[in-house]
């Protein structure tokens, strides 16, 4: 008899095991592109002089976006929203790359980079490529820029997407935050990433 109970209690076990829910995927307040065949890697020299790609932030989770130091709005808010959301992280902010690519080879030089992207957080980095390579990479990124405005050589506006691109620690392309998501969603699935990942 105590056989045959043991064995009705393992059989109750599993079937209350298989009764459990399949775990939920996480949720994010960005759009998930994960799996999407674009965004795939960057070749750039960084605001040190230093050549890099996405392999080189393995183990981090990497933000990227594209604009320019002279824009009046969108690049700086999106810096400013960066930097916060990676104050709400706390030391789990050192698992995060934030990169700013210049779509403005012809005035962003490395060393205005240097003063512009870290100023608002030390760690982000500014990178820059030759009128080539960024042609190259923002068709691989489906970032689209033009300048409007021209007063002249050096007088100019730039219009260019404006959302952020986002990987998690193995170099997967996960999500697309867009403009003016504010540093509490970001921060909260940059949380989200870090916890899956």
């Amino acid at each position: 008899m105590k056989s045959w109970l043991a064995g009705v209690g393992v059989v109750a076990a599993f079937m209350l095991a298989a009764c459990q829910p399949a775990p939920q995927p996480p949720t994010y307040r960005a759009t998930d592109i994960t799996g999407a065949a674009f965004a795939r890697d960057f070749r750039l020299t960084d605001h040190n002089g230093q050549l890099r790609t996405l392999a080189d932030f393995k183990g981090k989770v990497v933000a990227i976006f594209f604009g320019y130091t002279h824009c009046p709005d969108v690049c700086p808010t999106t810096l400013s929203d960066f930097a916060s959301a990676l104050q709400q992280l706390g030391p789990q902010a050192e698992r995060v790359q934030v990169i700013f690519v210049t779509v403005d080879p012809q005035r962003d030089t490395p060393d205005l980079l240097k003063q512009f992207v870290p100023a608002f957080n030390p760690g982000f980095l500014g990178m820059f490529g030759d009128e080539n390579t960024l042609k190259q990479l923002a068709k691989e990124y489906k970032v689209v820029y033009q300048k409007t405005s021209v007063k002249g050589a050096d007088d100019y506006l730039i219009d260019h997407s404006a959302g952020t691109y986002v990987y998690d620690p193995n170099g997967n392309l996960r999500l697309l935050i867009p403009y003016g998501s504010g540093p509490d969603a970001i921060a909260q699935d940059l949380r989200t990433l870090l916890a899956t990942s």
